[in-house]
């Protein structure tokens, strides 16, 4: 997708425009009809329509049609492309900005946080971009080995201190591993857990993070057993450590139990040799099967040639296979590769995977979903904004609460 259509997120802009023009007859609709209109639109398109005319931009930005909203918001957000994917390129701390595909509209915008990094980042820093969850970004400073997190509603940028493994720089940070939950949006809390499990000296051990007490807790988990406690709709598993298809899950309970973290070793059925990635998250398993092609510039690249989606039932089971991608969405999105990486999420019954891969310096995105009630996989075309080739990526996340933020307090049209 070329610059031009490279949509810049937010705006409290108000000159005259032909799309004010033309928004005229809406503007004398009775209320009710005008709210469900609105109430249909994503945040990008109440964006921009809050940016041209002043009469909707009150009206949208009332507390009875953010409270309407958010509903909304809630009530549809299991759709399979009702979700964010979240990009970081890295750049200096002066020039950073998220870029984000919005899965419904099928666009990319971008999201500044220069502005709001700026009071807690050095000049120079090497950012990392870990996780995203509703109105809040995780980062990893490299130089400084901390973590930062941003809040666009607050426009406020936090330093967390030093875990208790001390600091570490990025790549001690694994995807897998790791999980930011923030408060839901409105709430007007810059509050949120962050837990990431690891192995120390061979024993999984889980840390959180709170910030209403700016503070660290860790907790060793004890090995699961057939009188485990069964999981929680909203419990968390991480994946402490992982090697191929051999993984160290942790499962911990939801917020306020007494019952310490349990670790367990699942493993996958029987397979046949092959090239396999294998990506973790939220307690499911993605398994990408590709094969070996020659490619006709003679270097050797790989092309996917099958996706499987594995669970467990308990607490302490085994990997079962849950379905796998129909062979026609294959198809799709067959594209030789000569690396891959992916990343696995989970919210509300339906599971998002997004596979990143890179050949000769162009990188592509595979953004694919299952929702479990109906059984059914999506493919959610991601198109190229004009800027993946060379593309110096430095991190990724998947949300699906960032369409539930209201308003963008941080948002801008700032052409930096």
């Amino acid at each position: 997708m070329s610059d031009h259509h490279h949509h810049h997120l937010g705006g409290e802009h108000h000159h005259p425009s032909p799309a004010s023009t033309a928004l005229g007859p809406l503007l004398l609709l009775p209320s009710e009809l005008l709210h469900e209109i609105l109430l249909r639109l994503a945040v990008p398109e109440l964006l921009r329509v809050r940016s041209v005319a002043r009469p909707l931009s009150h009206l949208i930005s009332s507390p009875d049609f953010r409270r309407l909203y958010h509903l909304a918001s809630a009530s549809s957000g299991n759709g399979p492309a009702a979700a964010w994917l979240l990009l970081f390129k890295k750049l200096p701390p002066r020039d950073a900005a998220i870029r984000g595909f919005h899965g419904p509209s099928g666009r990319w915008f971008r999201i500044p946080v220069s502005a709001i990094l700026a009071p807690a980042v050095p000049p120079g820093e090497d950012l990392y971009f870990l996780a995203a969850s509703g109105s809040s970004f995780l980062f990893a400073a490299n130089g400084r080995r901390e973590l930062v997190v941003v809040d666009l509603t607050a426009r406020a940028a936090r330093r967390l201190p030093p875990s208790p493994l001390g600091p570490r720089g990025t790549s001690s940070w694994r995807r897998f591993g790791l999980k930011l939950v923030a408060d839901p949006p409105g709430s007007n809390r810059f509050r949120y857990p962050f837990l990431f499990a690891e192995l120390v000296n061979n024993t999984p051990f889980l840390f959180e993070y709170r910030s209403e007490t700016d503070t660290w807790q860790q907790s060793e988990a004890v090995l699961a057993t057939e009188g485990s406690p069964p999981p929680a709709p909203d419990g968390t598993y991480l994946c402490a450590a992982h090697a191929g298809p051999d993984c160290v899950m942790v499962y911990s309970g939801p917020p306020g139990t007494d019952d310490p973290p349990v670790f367990f070793r699942p493993r996958f059925p029987p397979q046949n040799a092959g090239d396999r990635l294998h990506v973790y998250g939220d307690g499911s398993a993605a398994v990408v099967r590709s094969t070996t092609i020659d490619d006709p510039s003679r270097t050797r690249v790989k092309v996917v040639t099958g996706v499987d989606l594995y669970g467990f039932g308990t607490v302490g089971g085994e990997w079962e296979l849950v379905a796998s991608v129909p062979g026609e969405l294959v198809e799709g999105f067959r594209r030789p590769y000569a690396v891959m990486t992916g990343l696995l999420a989970e919210r509300e019954g339906v599971v998002r995977l997004v596979l990143i891969s890179n050949c000769r310096g162009a990188w592509d995105f595979v953004w694919l979903s299952y929702d479990r009630a109906r059984r059914e996989w999506r493919w959610v075309p991601v198109p190229d904004w004009g800027a993946s080739k060379g593309l110096n990526m430095a991190g990724i996340a998947v949300s699906a609460t960032f369409s539930r933020l209201w308003p963008l307090a941080s948002a801008s049209t700032s052409h930096q």
